[in-house]
């Protein structure tokens, strides 16, 4: 789910009102950058620096990060402030502290109860929990919901894998073979250029499909 609506995060009155942290802005673009093979193995930049990779060594897309130029672009997610609300475990929606009680944490997601029994418990989700005004206007506001949202709490929720552009080593330099999904300990992280955290999210407590349960 990518939620609609911040309440807090602001860039301007008039637009940023409706437009989520984590969305992408028509202004803001992937950077270019060399990708090579280093010495150690892997992918690297040409000219890499310490803010390219994360505390596990992993290896990030470069974006631009300008919220709030041109357009807002519901349907993609800014893959840094996507890495920073999951990591920091912040509200998608307003970057701000997420509903949490002795249940755990708040979430909203499109209802797929039907996909296996005790759903969500065991999903992995690359969606960041909300806080709950943010929770309640996304139930309403958000089309990526589909008219079908369910609010639960999660008590373990820990980052598992990453989502990111695999590369295979050549003559000619690291070549892209797709997207992959890919555990922090498997040694295709190495040749992966990550866009996304993901989380995995055990024992849950579903809520309800209402705001006013909330």
């Amino acid at each position: 789910m990518t939620a609609y609506m911040s309440s807090k995060t602001s860039v301007n009155n008039t637009r940023a009102s409706l437009v989520p942290y984590i969305a992408m802005w028509s202004g803001e673009r992937k950077l270019p950058a060399v990708v090579v093979t280093v010495p150690r193995g892997g992918v690297g930049y040409l000219d890499e620096s310490v803010s390219d990779r994360d505390s596990n060594g992993v290896l990030w897309m470069r974006y631009e990060s300008r919220p709030g130029a041109g357009k807002p672009v519901f349907g993609d997610v800014h893959s840094l402030r996507q890495r920073r609300v999951m990591r920091r475990l912040l509200c998608q929606v307003c970057a701000g502290e997420p509903d949490r009680n002795s249940d755990g944490i708040l979430w909203v997601m499109t209802d797929y109860r039907n996909d296996w029994p005790g759903w969500p418990d065991g999903m992995a989700t690359h969606d960041a929990p909300v806080c709950l005004p943010c929770a309640r206007a996304a139930a309403r506001r958000c089309p990526a919901l589909r008219g079908r949202p369910v609010f639960f709490r999660s008590k373990a929720h820990p980052i598992v894998v990453v989502r990111g552009a695999r590369y295979t080593p050549s003559p000619q330099g690291p070549v892209p073979l797709g997207d992959i999904t890919v555990g922090f300990d498997d040694p295709a992280i190495r040749w992966t250029i990550a866009h996304q955290l993901i989380r995995k999210l055990t024992d849950c407590m579903i809520i309800g499909s209402s705001p006013e349960q909330l």
